[in-house]
């Protein structure tokens, strides 16, 4: 009878254990999912691209590095699916599925796609360089989904085009939001680091 009940209290803990994790987990995906939001409201308009400047790629790459690769998409994912639902998160409050199939379509699948890969790959990282490289990847690939979406919905095939569109404005930034976000990374694997060891 006590070896049943032990057994029990282990199978109540392990519940619990269990309950508490995903608690956890979905209030770590719809963190990063409103701050995606909140760095789309960051919105920078470009005379001569449709594209604008935001700073959801921080998010993106943040996530990913922090919250792991399926939980760092599903943040994404997330963003995406209230965005087309009616919630005004899109760069300049814009919401609807139109958004999909707009100049910004391609980089919000890139930036489920990027937040996955970055997650894969941080692992990999011990320092802030290869950090910054890590960060580097993930976003070739959101500007490569973008640069293919302009390809096809805005430029009809003419890629030199989408490149000049979707990708040449947003280098210098790009470099800048990467910076950022690894030194932000670094900062705090050292700060949760020093608090294991107290």
């Amino acid at each position: 009878m006590r070896l049943q009940t032990d057994r029990l209290a282990v199978s109540a803990t392990g519940i619990k254990d269990v309950g508490l994790y995903a608690t956890a987990s979905m209030a770590l995906i719809v963190g990063f999912t409103l701050l995606t939001g909140l760095c789309a409201a960051v919105r920078i308009p470009l005379p001569f691209t449709p594209v604008p400047i935001t700073l959801q790629t921080l998010a993106v790459l943040l996530a990913g590095a922090t919250i792991g690769s399926v939980r760092g998409a599903m943040s994404q994912l997330l963003y995406i699916l209230w965005g087309i639902t009616g919630l005004p998160l899109f760069a300049g409050g814009a919401a609807g599925l139109a958004v999909l199939a707009g100049p910004t379509g391609g980089y919000l699948a890139g930036f489920v796609l990027a937040a996955a890969l970055t997650g894969r790959l941080i692992r990999f990282a011990e320092n802030v360089w290869t950090t910054a490289v890590v960060f580097l990847i993930a976003t070739g690939l959101i500007l490569a989904a973008g640069w293919i979406h302009i390809g096809i919905v805005l430029t009809g095939g003419d890629m030199h085009r989408a490149f000049i569109l979707g990708v040449l404005p947003f280098l210098p930034g790009a470099a800048i939001k990467i910076t950022a976000a690894a030194i932000l990374y670094r900062s705090w694997i050292r700060l949760t680091s020093t608090r294991g060891r107290k």
